[in-house]
């Protein structure tokens, strides 16, 4: 019976360090055995095989869509069942030969969920010194885990509305789904670079923020976006892939805040890739091949945009694509995400200008450096 109150107590004090490790403690833990990571490794990977046999992309994406909010309510499930055995273990240990209704195992479990929920039934109560004081161990538990349950959920969904209103301000800038070519295109004219310089700015932000949101709260990257060809992985690689070109193809004050957002993006790219052990991948299709990067570059030249058509620009362009893209393909393929190419095979349509009942026609982007919208 003392190796069962030590089990225990192991137990108890094992889910309270978890939900501390998981929701008090602001950065990443490194520890290799955590139940909270075991939980998401055992249960995402089968939702991943149940939604690649789904056809329909809409309906995968819904699919999809479901596992983090549902993922965190079953996890505070499961830390609440282990907390009750970790208790029901310890009213177990101290009623083996003083208390011979609690020598029952299952009733002890019963006394432990009652008093961790707080029912206060008072058809089986405590008799011992030390089951007393379990019990008021544990029912102050209980209200200190409904706290943290309380307190958990708004800062998830906080963190995750922050990082979607970048993401859907990027589709009249970038199209849907965002690519380097549309979004360089949008920013061409005799004042173009001047609002891109400040979208790269106000992106350089975006991703510090989603660096720290992230790592401190890794479930919100499970989140979907809210339309089936937006993630937040495709907007950071767009983003990504504009500051490269600029950097490898331009001279001017755009490029060295391309410098600087293509750092803080790529900063955020690895660390997150380790985050979720996705291990980088240099065998994914090149996203550029040569007859696609000159693609890219003749419709950014008919759109007004002037840069360095050298082999010394593409091979630093290329190193730089190297120094990112792999482990963007880790973990877009970790969490089931589309990597956008860098330029569209055929013309997508926004998705401000769709609706449940149609699209407008005749309506394009502007070329020029700010996107606006005649009224119709």
């Amino acid at each position: 019976m003392i190796l069962a109150g030590i089990a225990g107590a192991a137990t108890v004090l094992v889910i309270l360090w978890e939900a501390f490790e998981s929701i008090v403690l602001p950065r990443r833990v490194v520890r290799s055995f955590r139940i909270t990571r075991g939980f998401y490794r055992a249960t995402w990977g089968p939702w991943k095989v149940v939604a690649r046999l789904i056809s329909s992309t809409k309906r995968r994406e819904t699919f999809l869509s479901i596992y983090g909010p549902l993922s965190i309510l079953v996890l505070f499930v499961v830390w609440a069942a282990f907390l009750i055995f970790g208790f029901g273990m310890l009213y177990w240990s101290a009623a083996a030969r003083h208390d011979p209704i609690l020598a029952n195992f299952r009733t002890s479990l019963y006394l432990s969920g009652t008093t961790f929920f707080t029912l206060g039934l008072g058809d089986v109560t405590p008799h011992t010194e030390a089951e007393r004081i379990f019990a008021v161990v544990e029912s102050g538990l209980g209200f200190g885990f409904l706290a943290l349950v309380l307190s958990y959920l708004p800062v998830i969904y906080q963190a995750f509305s922050r990082r979607e209103v970048n993401i859907v301000l990027l589709d009249a800038r970038a199209g849907s789904p965002p690519t380097a070519a549309e979004l360089l295109r949008r920013h061409t004219g005799p004042q173009g670079f001047e609002p891109l310089e400040r979208l790269l700015r106000d992106w350089e932000r975006w991703s510090a923020q989603l660096l720290e949101s992230h790592i401190s709260y890794p479930v919100v990257s499970y989140f979907r976006s809210q339309h089936n060809n937006e993630s937040w992985v495709g907007a950071l690689t767009a983003i990504l892939d504009v500051s490269a070109l600029l950097i490898a193809s331009v001279d001017n004050s755009c490029a060295r805040q391309a410098k600087l957002t293509f750092a803080m993006c790529r900063h955020t790219v690895v660390d997150l890739a380790q985050v979720f052990h996705a291990r980088p991948r240099s065998d994914a299709k090149d996203r550029l091949p040569a007859a696609e990067l000159a693609r890219l570059r003749a419709a950014l030249a008919e759109a007004g945009f002037k840069f360095r058509d050298t082999p010394e620009a593409d091979n630093k362009l290329k190193k730089l694509r190297e120094m990112y893209e792999p482990y963007v393909n880790g973990l877009a393929s970790h969490l089931f995400m589309e990597v956008p190419p860098w330029i569209l095979s055929k013309e997508a349509v926004d998705n401000w200008r769709t609706s449940a009942w149609g699209r407008i026609s005749g309506l394009s982007a502007p070329k020029g450096s700010e996107v606006s919208v005649d009224d119709h």
